[in-house]
Order: structure tokens, then sequence, then C-alpha cells
């Protein structure tokens, strides 16, 4: 079998920013709601060592709680969060079509919003907090940081990852007006395909039953428009900040292994990767780079927490990492 990224089982215990001012040329009908401007957390629930700085041991040990004190990705517990979480995917889940994502992709494939390093990058997303995720509400650097620093302890060879892990959620510049401040449900939160069926096991699922798609015989089939064993590279994905910085990292010749791009593309996709929906749409190389893609899920789940990571400690070693897989600019 042709190898199609790093071998498993090596486990070891000046920013110039462009004004984004143009209006899309298509028309469509969006579903807009108000999402609460800030959505706060039990502050019970958070134990007092959560206020400290982040400190590895050995390795990484999976928490109980999430930062609120609740399983990781309940979407059932109630809380205020827990609400504005159902709140957007009622909306993603209506404006997610196929005609929106393939208008998205070529708008976004242009790369003319900003020219700027990773690193630069990284530090706009210090103001982004993400409104999908029930499990954190802490500036997205923070979760960069940690899901990276937990990977480098249990992985210490494998520097690829723990660069994967820190720029994976960079697409989520997005939020932002220099880049189309496009609304969260455009830009976070769980990923599927669309042009074809939309799996139950994607979270609040019954939320589809509103989208424009649903019903659309040429999309509601198990395969839709695609084939078996087509590959995940021929399949449309729900827009958001996953496919922008795929496209982000291709486009500008990163020299990050296949496996690195897939969990970058795919880190949102939880009903393949953790449902095991959609595996019939897979080509063998997708196959491989799952195995990569389940390992790094541990860390970008687990790692999320209000322990915060030294950021000036860290970044000289993530700056050599950048210098190594990037350029020193990028077009965004």
């Amino acid at each position: 079998m042709r190898q199609v990224g790093p071998v498993l089982g090596r486990r070891k215990e000046e920013c110039e920013i462009f004004d984004f001012s143009s209006v899309f040329s298509f028309t469509m009908t969006i579903l807009i709601e108000q999402l609460p401007v800030e959505i706060q957390a039990d502050e019970t629930n958070i134990h007092a060592q959560n206020q400290k700085e982040l400190v590895l041991g050995d390795g990484f040990a999976v928490p109980e709680t999430n930062a609120f004190g609740h399983n990781f990705r309940d979407y059932t517990v109630e809380s205020a969060r827990q609400q504005g979480v159902e709140n957007f995917y009622k909306i993603n889940h209506f404006n997610q079509t196929y005609d929106y994502v393939s208008k998205m992709r070529v708008e976004y494939a242009k790369l003319d919003k900003a020219e700027m390093s990773i690193w630069e990058c990284c530090e706009l997303l210090n103001d982004v907090v993400d409104d999908s995720d029930p499990d954190l509400d802490e500036p997205q650097i923070q979760h960069l940081l940690q899901s990276a620093e937990a990977i480098r302890k249990d992985y210490p060879d494998e520097d690829w990852l723990h660069l994967t892990a820190l720029i994976h959620d960079l697409g989520k510049v997005l939020l932002l007006p220099s880049f189309g401040e496009l609304p969260q449900w455009a830009v976070v939160g769980d990923t599927f395909p669309v042009g074809c069926a939309f799996h139950d096991s994607i979270v609040h699922s019954k939320y589809f039953k509103e989208n424009p798609d649903y019903n659309n015989t040429a999309y509601k089939s198990k395969f839709g428009v695609y084939s078996e064993g087509c590959g995940l590279d021929k399949v449309l994905m729900s827009w958001g900040h996953d496919d922008y910085m795929y496209l982000v990292a291709k486009e500008n010749g990163t020299t990050l292994p296949s496996a690195g791009l897939f969990i970058i593309r795919y880190h949102s996709f939880y009903a393949l990767h953790k449902s095991g929906a959609y595996k019939e749409l897979m080509n063998e190389e997708d196959k491989e780079n799952l195995k990569w893609l389940h390992i790094f899920n541990k860390y970008d789940l687990y790692s999320k927490s209000k322990v915060q990571v030294n950021v000036e400690e860290v970044k000289p070693y993530y700056m050599s990492l950048i210098e190594k897989y990037f350029p020193a600019k990028l077009k965004w």
C-alpha cells in the first residue's frame, strides 16, 4: 500500500490586511436569528486550579469534564450556553446548502483578503470566541496552544502534528471584518457533506428538515451527486473555517504531509470520525489519514481548558515549525 503520511506507531510517552468590501453576486434565502452577544458560563463549576497557567506532566490525561463542569460535547445539558449552541445549529442547518457552499468556495479560493504570516494570524484569534463550542468560551489562540502542547507531550517526534494542531482553527478569522465578517454559522461548528443526504448522527440533525436541499431529489439520496469510494476531496463540505484553512495551506504551498491537510480539513467532521457516517465516500488515502485524525481529535477536544498556556514561552518553538513548513507570508 502506498504510504500517504507519517508512519503510525512511533508514539513516545509586518501584516497587511486588505479591505473586504465586495458584495457576493448571488442571491439566496438566508435564515437570520440573533445569537446572544455574550453567553455566560456557570463559573461555579470551574475548579480553582483552572485559573493557573497550563502545566503538562509526562503525558496528556483526558479530563473528566469540560471547562463548565459538564461532559464534553454534551448538547443536551441545560445551560445558557447550550441554548445558544442549539440556536446556532438551527441557523447553520438551514443555511448550509450545496449552492451556498459552492459559491463560498469560489469566493474564498481567490485568497485576496490578506497577506500575513501564520503567527500573525494566530494573534488575530485573540478576539475570537466560538459560539458553537459547548466546552470552552476562551479566545481561540488558547485552544490552539492547548491542543498543540498536549500533542507535543505525547508525540514529541511528530513536529508536523504539533504545527497542525496550532493552525487547525486559523480559518476562524473569517469572523473578522477584514475577512468578510461572516456570521458564526458560516464559520464554526461541526461540518458535514452537502449534496447528499444529511445523516442523523450530525448534531441537532432535526433542523435539516428546513434546509432547502432536504427534499431536493438530486441531493436526498445516500450518495447524492457523489459515488461510492469517490474520495472526500471530491465531496463538498459545509462551508467554514476548516475548508478555508485547508485552501490557504494548500494554495500557499505548505509542505505539511497529506495527513496534516486532512486533519485541518475534516477535524470538525464529527459525523465521520466519531460516528462513522459517510465512510462509504472515502478512498484508500482517506482511510489512512483518518487514523491520524482519530489521534488528533483526542487533543483537539479534551485539551480545552480554562488553564492558560504561556504564549511567549512556547512561541520560539512554533515559529521554527512555521518556518519549516510554510512560506514567510501567505495569501489569505
